[in-house]
Formats: C-alpha cells, structure tokens, sequence
C-alpha cells in the first residue's frame, strides 16, 4: 500500500484486523441469508468508516477522505464484499447532501444520521436510464414552496433499509443539463420500496426499486442548484470510482491469499500445486495486477483528496482493478478445480462478487469513454 502518512497507516492495520477477527467469520453466513449481521454494521460504525467522508464535525475525517474510504473498502473487502459495499453507498448517498445541502438542512440531517446510525442510499438509475443519466425520466416539479417527485428508481442499493435518499430527478427537459439532486427522507408520504432484487452477489447488501409517487418535499431540500445535478453526481463518481476500484482489490486479494496458500497445501503428481509452472504464471500475473491496481487507485485517491482534478485516473482506476478482480477470482476457482466451484471455499462467493465491480457507478465500457474523453481534452 503507498501510503506515506502514519495515522493512515495505523487506520489500515486496525480495520485490517477488525475485518480479519470480525468481519470474516461472517462472511459466508451474510452471502447464504442476504443479510448483514448487526455486529458488522455497527463494528463499521464504530470504526467510523461509515462517516468517513463526513466533515469532521459530524464525525469524519479531518483530511484524507477518499484515501481512508478506500483502505476501508479494500480491506473489509478481501473477507466480505457486502460489508466494503456499505462503506461505499453510504459516501455515495452522501455526497449530495454534503456538497448540496444548505447549512440547516446539512446540519439536521448530518447530526440525526449519525446520533441513530442511519443509512442512506442513492437513487440514479432507472428502469430505462443507468449509464445513459440523461435519459432519467423521474420528474420534480416545483409546486409554491415544495417541489413534487414521481418515477421509479431501480437498483438502489440500501433501498430498503435507508433512512435518507438522495435522488436525481428532472427538472427541466434539457438533457442532462435539466437535472436536480433532491433529499427525500424515508417516512415521507409516497415513497414505497418496491421489488428486492435477488442479486448474483453481494447479496447481504440489499438492493430494491424504489417508487416516487408524488413525493411532496420542501423546496429546501434541494440539493445544490436546480438543474446543476448532473455536476454534482460527476463529482461523486470521483470519489466513488476509485472506492469501487478498492473494493475489487480487495476481493482479488482475497482470492488470491486463499489459491496461493492452497497451492502450497494441495498435491499432484506428488508435488505441491506451487511447483508446477502454470500455476506459478497465475500466481505471478495475479499478484502483478494487483500491485499495479493498487498503485492506480491510490493514486487516483490522492488527487481527489488534493481537489485536484482526478476523473481520468478514477476510471483508469475502476476499470484495470474490476477486470484484475473478475480474472483473478476465475483463476483462483481454477487453481482449486473442482473444489473452487463449491460454496465450501470462498472463491466461490469472491468469483460472483467481483462481477459487480465491472458494472456499478458506470459500466467498464462507459468508464473507457471517459478515459478516452479525458485523453482527447487534455491534448487538444
């Protein structure tokens, strides 16, 4: 890990064994119920990885954000991708709030999630917009001092457990330049959690539809300016991208600690797997993808935490440690064989993990849009 700062350090190794002694005994028990254990959501409380990313004086970081969000992701990660997604949709669905509310809002808010502990969740996509956001179709419409929300929001992680939604939502119809971030809170009137989704993995980590039918709120709880929503949700995916990044590196840490000691452990041909050469070139490869996705995310980390512009290196990020995390997890079910396709040994549930990575806060083949767009900008 290049991180030269020793309070960083000293977070690391805690949560590294936190998660170590805590988190992974679970683990197996949180993927087979599709729950998370109370103890794993408090202990990230108690951490406070769950306010990292908040100002300090609701219990976040004085300075460092993004870097610490990613120790805690990578870390908690390499035992169970489900407890690293909260850390993640919790500054993700916080991120407008932080960066949008007005100081009475962000105070009442801030003060109460964090006196109860209270989720929240980020409501972008829809049934027929994900990548593509202009194509989002929830309407606000202003009403005297309120504004009224309607649509349908899909694929929103902890939408069935939050206390708080953040959530994108059209205010005019200019494309993406006619969107708003709005603060709806659980118990208003029209806001109903639809399907829970059954999900390939990351399963403890619920994730549902959630439906806006004339949602009332008050006008103050706009987030930002009217239609500068779109901005607000670019920056979150510079914060996000190179969470998600660390999440992967994680479960392909993970993955690779269990193929590299079991090819230590498992004979054939009377010699332990290591010894063979094709299994010494996963091994090899394996470990290179993950020192090179490692260098990639804190760097990208480090910059966003300079409030330096850091899009190109998040998705450069997200994109090279999401395919490492798919490549290494098969590899990993290969060095097993036929063992590794059982749900007894975790690279099972680390294989249908990873996947995810290459798909959430945009899609790899967007994130080589970008990177792509970033090159062209910055040599023109």
């Amino acid at each position: 890990m290049f991180i030269d700062n020793e309070e960083l350090r000293v977070a690391a190794d805690t949560i590294r064994q936190a998660a170590r002694e805590r988190i992974a005994p679970l683990a197996a028990s949180i993927d087979a119920t599709g729950q998370l254990n109370p103890e794993v959501i408090d202990l990230l409380w108690d951490l406070g990885l769950m306010t990292a990313v908040f100002p300090p004086q609701y219990g976040g970081a004085e300075e460092h954000h993004g870097t610490l969000l990613c120790i805690g992701v990578e870390e908690i990660a390499r035992h169970c991708a489900s407890s690293a997604l909260m850390l993640i949709i919790q500054a993700v669905g916080s991120f407008p709030i932080i960066h949008g509310a007005r100081p009475e809002l962000l105070d009442r808010v801030m003060t109460r999630m964090v006196k109860n502990r209270e989720l929240a969740a980020y409501l972008v996509s829809e049934p027929g917009a994900g990548s593509d956001v202009a194509s989002i179709r929830t309407t606000a419409v202003r009403d005297g001092d309120a504004y009224v929300l309607s649509g349908t929001k899909c694929f929103s992680t902890n939408g069935p457990v939050a206390s708080v939604y953040t959530v994108l939502a059209r205010t005019s119809g200019n494309g993406r330049d006619g969107l708003s971030f709005f603060l709806v809170e659980r118990d208003t009137p029209g806001l109903k959690i639809g399907k829970i989704e059954k999900k390939m993995g990351q399963k403890g980590s619920q994730t549902s539809e959630v439906h806006l039918d004339a949602v009332r709120i008050p006008a103050e709880n706009l987030l930002g300016e009217e239609n500068k929503g779109f901005r607000i949700a670019m920056k979150d995916f510079d914060m996000s991208r190179p969470a998600v990044a660390a999440q992967a590196l994680g479960i392909a840490e993970g993955a690779f600690e269990q193929m590299e000691n079991y090819s230590r452990e498992r004979k054939t041909f009377g010699r332990p797997l290591c010894d063979h050469q094709m299994i010494q070139q996963i091994i090899a490869d394996s470990a290179t993808l993950i020192e090179a996705s490692r260098g990639l995310i804190y760097r990208a980390a480090a910059l966003y935490d300079q409030g330096k512009r850091n899009t190109k290196l998040a998705s450069m990020s997200k994109v090279f440690a999401s395919d490492a995390a798919m490549k290494i997890t098969t590899d990993a079910i290969q060095v097993f064989g036929g063992y590794g396709y059982m749900q007894d040994y975790p690279v099972e549930r680390m294989f249908r993990d990873a996947k995810l990575t290459q798909i959430f806060e945009g899609a790899n083949q967007i994130q080589r849009l970008v990177i792509a767009r970033e090159i062209r900008n910055e040599n023109s």
